[in-house]
């Protein structure tokens, strides 16, 4: 498993988009290849260094939860073992220093539009709209919720898939008006399952999941399916179990130490939080690839590099 940072791929596939993270390639008309590179975003600006080890970390993550769920629902994850990948891409025998252990070999599917959030906590946008209005996405909460507050059940939160800017929340029935009642209940009842089958198995390995994001497409025969990536630092907010402690922020297996340095420089007047991002300090840059890194290990039981 290559060591080296990806900062982009260059594979001779046909390219079919390029994200802030991954580049996705067309490998027949069943199957995609996704490649996630060391790129890491902030505030929505790309920065220019990558982070060691990312791309690694949530192709490996995505693939042992794909793994993990599978008997929840099915998914279009084939494979993330860079041998199989070449064995059925004999193209990219040459490019293996590019996909090492950041390339999954994955089914196509037509994306719903919608991303599936649950929140098993109350932080982050939903905290700052209970706390301004007492609502989520327009819907009330009960009253008295504090920061960090765990949500028993678990609540479905949709949102809008933005390609610019910040997704936004929205009602279960502004997404019933669009996919139809009973897809949505589908949908909504599939999230929650799969939150809390993964929020029990992460917290026994001393990892919160305050909530995540699921993303689900249609194969050509209609059957949903779960795509994109599932379950990681980038999709979900990961906290230390030891270190919680409802009433406050907490801590978190990402990008935190990233966000706490660009944070300072906005206070500052250093930089204004646009393109271009500012230069990263090599100590935060290695700060953020260790939380991912521990992210992994916690959740696996594996160092990264034991990874197959």
């Amino acid at each position: 498993m290559s060591s080296t940072p990806l900062i982009e791929s260059a594979l001779p596939l046909p390219l079919v988009r390029k994200g802030k993270v991954r580049e996705v390639y067309a490998v027949d008309q069943d199957a995609l290849l996704l490649v996630a590179s060391d790129r890491i975003s902030a505030f929505d600006v790309v920065m220019n260094e990558p982070i060691p080890d990312k791309g690694t970390v949530l192709t490996q993550i995505s693939g042992f939860w794909f793994r993990e769920l599978a008997s929840v629902v099915p998914s279009h994850f084939v494979t993330c073992s860079t041998n199989e990948i070449i064995e059925r891409v004999p193209a990219l025998v040459e490019h293996r220093e590019q996909i090492d252990g950041r390339a999954t070999l994955a089914r196509r599917a037509e994306p719903v539009p919608f991303e599936c959030v649950v929140r098993g906590y109350i932080t982050g946008s939903a905290w700052k709209e209970y706390r301004n209005s007492g609502t989520l996405a327009g819907e009330h909460l009960p009253a008295g919720l504090e920061e960090s507050q765990e949500l028993r059940p678990a609540i479905f939160s949709p949102a809008t898939k933005a390609e610019e800017g910040h997704d936004e929340n929205v009602t279960f029935d502004r997404m019933a008006a669009e996919l139809g009642e009973s897809l949505t209940r589908r949908l909504r009842d599939t999230s929650i399952e799969l939150y809390e089958a993964a929020r029990e198995r992460a917290r026994r390995n001393g990892i919160i999941i305050a909530d995540t994001k699921f993303e689900f497409g249609r194969l050509p025969s209609g059957e949903v399916i779960l795509i994109d990536e599932l379950l990681t630092p980038d999709s979900s907010r990961f906290w230390p179990a030891d270190q919680y402690e409802p009433g406050r922020s907490q801590p978190s297996f990402d990008k935190q130490p990233l966000r706490d340095y660009l944070d300072g420089l906005r206070r500052s007047g250093a930089w204004n939080g646009e393109a271009p991002p500012p230069t990263l300090p090599a100590e935060i840059v290695s700060a953020t690839s260790k939380r991912y890194r521990d992210a992994y290990l916690m959740l696996t039981g594996k160092p990264l590099r034991e990874t197959p």
